[in-house]
């Protein structure tokens, strides 16, 4: 993530995303995430501890009250889920099949691509590597916010932040232990992390201003998560899946909550170019998000080339609707936060431009938490569905 280098123009898409086209769908398709040699990747974080010596809780009602819903709302990954359940990998992927899925495919015509000769077999078997690679991005989004989370207590400078993050570091570690553990035990392989994700959390990690890591991960990360999760929660027939969604969302809520009542602050005392590289910022991370929703690495793993992805993308009118609609929660939060109409509503065209504008007047993440985020989930009957 680089800043801004006028104050007068806002950076062009070559300067955000290195391509001026933001729906090229070859150079989308063409960037495929690797296994690093060792397993091990490494950022340089050039972010100051802060320390501070007003110790006065209270002292921001809703992050005190946020944290005190955080301490209630707590639950063991190991002894809270049934793990004994029996989970045939093969025989849900045939259920979805059966359903109408396709792994990301819905109405587009295969004709002339690699898949024009698929039958039932094959796309079963996508259908496994489909969920195979999406909780393997969920797993490497939750590590990402377990790293920025303890970022953010090292980083922000309030005593009440400082304690609800301390909470969310354990609530990450939880979710990527028990992601970890599903795909080890229940699911045929771990993919490696998404090349679009991958570089978004690199700028959200390297970035050294603490209320970049929390728009990074806490509102556009964690705000598709949130989306993604309740997707699949809707759409799985696992009931062990299903309840460590349900729990995982619980958390979530909180997350996301946390960080707009945050930066609801602080951008207030911003000025014009401040909010600018935020609104740019936000913008960037939506569409890495937005790409890595392409799932680039299961097709080279199943040998369809980025060429014919590209055509079936741009055929696709359901797939294009299905990705818009998991920044549901994304857009209003901005709003909330004051980044869509500022600079002349750079933001607001952005998000037009990308087909999400939409959702600017959904529900936000703070007026559902009353909802979804009170007391452990494990003591919780309505979240057992």
């Amino acid at each position: 993530m680089t800043t801004t280098g006028s104050q007068d123009t806002m950076r062009s898409n070559m300067d955000l995303l290195g391509r001026d086209d933001v729906n090229d769908h070859l150079a989308i398709y063409s960037i495929i995430g690797k296994e690093e040699p060792g397993g091990v990747h490494t950022v340089q974080d050039e972010c100051a501890a802060e320390f501070t010596w007003d110790y006065h809780k209270g002292a921001r009602p809703a992050l005190e009250k946020l944290y005190e819903k955080a301490k209630g709302a707590q639950w063991n990954g190991r002894t809270d889920l049934p793990w004994e359940t029996e989970v045939d990998q093969e025989a849900i992927a045939r259920f979805m099949y059966e359903q109408g899925a396709k792994g990301p495919i819905a109405t587009a015509d295969p004709t002339g691509t690699a898949l024009e000769k698929w039958g039932d077999k094959e796309w079963v078997e996508l259908n496994v590597e489909w969920q195979n690679w999406m909780l393997s991005q969920f797993l490497h989004g939750e590590q990402g916010a377990l790293l920025c989370t303890a970022k953010i207590v090292e980083t922000v400078p309030w005593i009440d932040a400082k304690y609800y993050a301390s909470t969310q570091v354990v609530d990450e570690a939880r979710h990527v232990e028990v992601f970890s553990r599903y795909l080890q035990e229940k699911c045929t392989r771990t993919y490696p992390v998404n090349a679009h994700l991958g570089m978004l959390l690199d700028d959200i990690i390297a970035d050294s201003r603490w209320d970049m890591t929390y728009l990074g991960m806490q509102i556009m990360v964690e705000g598709l998560a949130l989306a993604s999760f309740s997707f699949m929660h809707a759409m799985t027939p696992d009931p062990l899946l299903k309840k460590l969604l349900r729990y995982v969302m619980a958390d979530e809520a909180r997350h996301v909550a946390f960080g707009v009542l945050s930066l609801q602050e602080i951008y207030a005392e911003m000025n014009a170019a401040e909010i600018r590289e935020r609104q740019e910022f936000a913008y960037e991370a939506a569409v890495r998000m937005r790409d890595r929703l392409a799932g680039q690495e299961v097709w080279a793993h199943v040998g369809v080339s980025p060429a014919d992805m590209v055509r079936l993308s741009q055929q696709d009118p359901q797939r294009t609707e299905f990705q818009s609609v998991l920044f549901s929660k994304i857009v209003p939060n901005c709003r909330k936060l004051g980044l869509l109409d500022a600079a002349d509503g750079w933001l607001r065209t952005k998000f037009t431009e990308m087909g999400v504008i939409a959702y600017e007047n959904f529900e936000d993440t703070v007026l559902e938490l009353d909802q979804a985020a009170d007391g452990s989930p494990v003591d919780r009957s309505d979240l057992d569905a």
